[in-house]
């Protein structure tokens, strides 16, 4: 397969399109044989139209601030769901009721040389209480931003298909 052809197929598995019917083609997996995965889940925290972001301690792979969602690893024994409030609560210091699920975003990365598959999913939470100011440490700052910025401003393409679904959960004209 080309490159332009990989990297379609990456586009639309990332933002959530199924491409050709699941009949005609093997569900996406992982990739090759070999691949490792992870599996990740956060959500998106609203209140009326704004949403909170972070920016991670960690940086992007060139080493840049990188502005995102909440989001962590699904530990052993844990829903999506539930590592998704876990996270929320660690990474932003507030408390938020589970309202809806947005989606999945699925992309690969490399590792030390290895290729990885990894699996995120979004759910969509209404603020219920909490402080900013009460993030755990791996987190540099978490704030409240319009979603309609958070839409366009986060990092990475999954994240901001995420914020616009979530806009479009609460404001359904849009």
């Amino acid at each position: 397969m080309s490159s332009r052809g990989r990297r379609r197929k990456r586009k639309a598995a990332s933002a959530g399109d199924a491409g050709p019917s699941r009949a005609k083609r093997k569900p996406l997996r992982g990739g090759r044989r070999g691949d490792e995965q992870e599996r990740s889940a956060g959500g998106v925290v609203v209140r009326g139209e704004e949403a909170i972001v972070i920016v991670p301690t960690r940086r992007g792979a060139q080493g840049q601030r990188v502005l995102a969602l909440p989001k962590g690893h699904v530990d052993p024994g844990e829903t999506p769901d539930q590592t998704a409030l876990r996270e929320v609560r660690e990474e932003t210091g507030v408390e938020a009721r589970l309202v809806e699920k947005l989606g999945e975003v699925r992309y690969f990365y490399q590792r030390e040389g290895k290729r990885i598959f990894k699996r995120v999913t979004f759910y969509l939470f209404a603020y219920s209480s909490g402080s900013l100011d009460d993030h755990d440490d791996e987190v540099e700052e978490a704030r409240w931003m319009p979603l309609t910025e958070a839409a366009e401003a986060l990092s990475y393409d999954g994240e901001r298909e995420m914020a616009a679904r979530a806009l479009s959960a609460i404001v359904p004209d849009r």
